[in-house]
Formats: C-alpha cells, sequence, structure tokens
C-alpha cells in the first residue's frame, strides 16, 4: 500500500514538472528573444542565449508601444475598475452574508447566475448597450463594463470570505453605539484585506491584459492600452519579434511587481474564501 502511494506520488511530481516545463518554455523564449537581434534570432536555437544584449530591442519598443501613454491608459482602467469592484463587492457581500432574507439569497443566486454566463456571450449586446449609451472612447464607460462583468465573481469570494468572519464582533460593536454603516467602514472592511488583496491579484491580471474591451470601445490612438498596441507588432505586416517580445516584458514588469508585493496575502485570501 505504502509503495503504491509512493508511486502515485512521484508519478505525480513528473507529471506536475512536465506540465510546469511545458509553461516556462514559451516564457523562456519570450525573455530570450526579448535580447537578441533579429539576425541571430533567424540562425539561432530559439532556447539559445544570446550572444549579446540587445537593449535596443527595449527603446523600440518603447517607441511602438507609445509605452507612456499607453502604460496611462491601462493603469487608469485597471485600478479605477479593481477599487470599484472590490468595494460594491464588499457592500453586497456584506449584505449578502448578513441579511438572512430571501430578497438577500435571491440577490446571491442572479450573482452566481452571473459567472455561469461566458463573457463572450453577452459581449454584443453589451457593446450595442454601450454604443447607445455613449461608451465608445471613454473611459468612464469601459470602467462600467469592467465592475459590471467582474462584480459576479467578485461578490462570489468575498461573501465566502464573509462567513468565516465572527458576527461577536459586530455585536461587540453594536453594543458600543456603531450604526450598521460605520461597522461595516471601521471593523468589517479591514479584516477584508487578505480576500481584497488576492481580489486585486486576480481582477488587475485580467482588466489589464484585456484586449476585447479595449479594442472595440477605445479607437482613439491617445487611448489605446498596452495590449491593443502590441497587437499592431505582431501582423502579417511584422517581423520584428524582438520588438514585440521586449515590448510583452515591459508590459508585464507593472502586473508582475503587483503580485509579488501581494503574493503573501494571495493564497490566505482564496483558501477562505472558499472555506464555506
Amino acid at each position: 500500500m505504502v509503495r503504491k502511494y509512493r508511486l502515485g506520488s512521484i508519478l505525480l511530481q513528473v507529471l506536475i514538472t512536465i506540465v510546469a516545463i511545458a509553461y516556462l518554455i514559451p516564457s523562456l523564449i519570450v525573455f530570450l528573444y526579448a535580447f537578441k537581434s533579429q539576425q541571430e534570432t533567424s540562425k539561432s536555437f530559439p532556447l539559445s542565449l544570446p550572444t549579446h544584449l540587445e537593449w535596443a530591442n527595449f527603446g523600440k519598443a518603447l517607441e511602438a508601444l507609445n509605452f507612456w501613454q499607453s502604460l496611462g491608459n491601462t493603469a487608469l482602467l485597471t485600478v479605477c475598475s479593481v477599487v470599484l469592484i472590490i468595494l460594491l463587492s464588499s457592500m453586497a457581500a456584506y449584505a449578502i452574508a448578513r441579511g438572512a432574507t430571501k430578497f438577500f439569497n435571491s440577490a446571491y443566486v442572479f450573482f452566481i447566475a452571473g459567472i455561469l454566463i461566458p463573457y463572450q456571450v453577452i459581449f454584443v449586446p453589451m457593446f450595442t448597450l454601450g454604443s447607445n449609451l455613449g461608451f465608445i472612447n471613454n473611459f468612464v464607460g469601459v470602467i462600467f463594463l469592467y465592475v459590471a462583468t467582474n462584480l459576479p465573481f467578485a461578490v462570489f469570494v468575498t461573501a465566502g470570505f464573509m462567513k468565516t468572519i465572527p458576527k461577536e464582533v459586530e455585536e461587540a460593536a453594536a453594543i458600543d453605539g456603531c450604526s450598521v454603516l460605520r461597522t461595516f467602514w471601521l471593523i468589517v472592511l479591514p479584516m477584508l484585506r487578505p480576500v481584497a488583496a488576492a481580489l486585486t491579484i486576480i481582477l488587475s491580471l485580467q482588466i489589464w491584459n484585456d484586449y476585447l474591451m479595449p479594442l472595440l470601445f477605445l479607437s482613439e490612438n491617445n487611448m489605446k492600452t498596452l495590449t491593443v498596441m502590441q497587437s499592431q507588432l505582431f501582423s502579417a505586416f511584422s517581423t520584428d519579434f524582438n520588438t514585440g517580445f521586449a515590448g510583452i516584458i515591459l508590459s508585464s514588469l507593472p502586473i508582475l511587481l503587483l503580485f509579488i508585493f501581494m503574493q503573501k496575502h494571495f493564497v490566505k485570501g482564496i483558501t477562505m474564501g472558499a472555506g464555506k
């Protein structure tokens, strides 16, 4: 029995290692190509180390991506959307977790239904509605759409985490004379930091790398995001993969740094949110 368990454990580790390598190789190729010249890329093996570091690729990428403008647009959409989603989902989850009525139970089912509907299914009616409401080339409109499409998932995770918070804390605040609103802002909201950190990473990664929404709603050159600008480096008329891969690295750095700084809370927030 022990032997079978050890054999199964070894096979599982081998399988995990193979999957990890399969995911690592494309990232490694991107990194290596970003530091190679076009001539070296065409002659060398994809996984070979560059003979010298071609830093000029990053300068070309900065110029081709209109990097600082695109970075500002992407950061604006991401930060505003994530802050609003976390704030609204915390309020909704607090009401759902503490309000034991049919109305709040029905509201929770409504949010769950929003998770089950694929994003692509609602995009055509969402684009039509957004066009009629004047969301084309409008940062506020796009932020509104990001909040609407990501709110169900955030409410689901936050409501699960909320159920792990003991009600005695809120009852003690009520005895001290705190209103429901003040209890939420001063006591409950600070206790939601782990799940808020986890949602920040998940939602930031999704919105930062989103391509479809900015492509269709933000067509003006000074409003384009990094993903839309990157797509212009990889076309039928462009073969400068070195500049394109350098652009990918530059675009990934901010979201990578966010994950590094907040990773301590990521696993805690997810596991506790799925606890009940």
